[in-house]
């Protein structure tokens, strides 16, 4: 497939191309950079050929995105541009430097470590929750790991939701939407054209915690197996509270983000901090590395560093030994 624009490409007055950074059924991603206000993201719609309907698709999201939520990307404006296939709608929005939570997904070789997977799944929930508490509630339609962002404040985890091009608010009186979305992400109700609701956003953020608690997609997980069988520290709370959000009746299901978001708040009241768990991960892999299980303590020491970077100051010398084979 021909990309829509090259590097160097200009858009409007102000913005120039870099690169591309992806792209799917809907549109290509890239990174531009702004004449004034430095990186952005910009998003080019495949089929969208004008203004008017650029803004339709945006309605939603600029409402979003005047909530200021730290989990939710900003947009800043929209319009057309020539593209290899003719005139197509774009928008630009604030550019997260990690990448997308597929990318972060591929830099382990099976599964997130559980902190950093919790630590996603509760900043998903929270987001996703300002656009659910909306009256009527504002459904994103189309949650993967290719639409979230992920970055670093201080060094610490942050993802942000974007691609909020097929964000629709709900009927006022039905609170559902028309089906949209990706296959494998698309809840139960979705795939039998029933239509979109809160619950279906939920089923959406489901299957991404699953995939980065076990490394597999619940469809590949049936029937379906609590992420405990796959990594026994995983806690039975948290087993509980992701199996909810892929109950296939929607009636069962997590009703909505905001309600997900107040049980995962719930259950972080009563397990620890992740300060406490880094030392508890540190404390581990100074213990494997005694045994000369090098590998083991350099997994364990690189997930406390992620908790808690902080540690680093402590522990950075022991682990560059490690990864040299050295234990003392």
């Amino acid at each position: 497939m021909t990309a829509l624009l090259a590097p160097g490409d200009r858009v409007g007055e102000a913005l120039v191309v870099d690169r591309r950074l992806g792209g799917g059924a809907f549109g290509e991603v890239y990174r531009v950079r702004h004449e004034h206000l430095g990186l952005q993201a910009l998003k080019v719609f495949r089929e969208v050929t004008s203004l008017k309907g650029t803004d339709e698709l945006l309605e939603e999201a600029r409402l979003l995105s005047t909530l200021g939520h730290p989990n939710i990307v900003r947009l800043f404006d929209a319009g057309v541009v020539p593209t290899s296939e003719g005139q197509r709608g774009y928008f630009t929005m604030e550019y997260v430097s990690g990448g997308t939570l597929q990318q972060l997904a591929d830099a382990y070789r099976t599964a997130l470590p559980i902190d950093v997977a919790v630590q996603v799944i509760e900043q998903l929930a929270s987001g996703l929750a300002a656009a659910h508490e909306r009256t009527p509630p504002i459904l994103h339609r189309d949650l993967t790991l290719t639409n979230v962002m992920y970055g670093y404040d201080n060094e610490r985890l942050r993802v942000r939701i974007a691609d909020f091009g097929l964000a629709k608010s709900a009927n006022p009186v039905t609170l559902l939407a028309s089906a949209q979305g990706t296959y494998v992400f698309m809840a139960p109700e979705v795939l039998r054209d029933f239509g979109y609701s809160t619950a279906s956003d939920v089923w959406s953020i489901g299957v991404i915690g699953y995939v980065l608690l076990t490394g597999v997609f619940p469809s590949e997980a049936r029937p379906l197996h609590p992420p405990s069988e796959f990594d026994p520290r995983i806690d039975e709370e948290l087993d509980r509270i992701l199996l909810a959000t892929l109950a296939p009746l929607p009636r069962d299901r997590t009703a909505s983000a905001v309600e997900l978001a107040e049980q995962l708040a719930a259950r972080r009241r009563t397990t620890k901090s992740p300060a406490e768990r880094a030392q508890e991960l540190a404390a581990e892999a100074v213990e494997a590395a005694g045994a000369g299980a090098l590998e083991r303590a350099v997994e364990l020491m690189e997930q406390a560093f992620v908790l808690a970077p902080d540690l680093r100051v402590q522990y950075w010398l022991d682990l560059a030994r490690w990864r040299r084979g050295v234990i003392w």
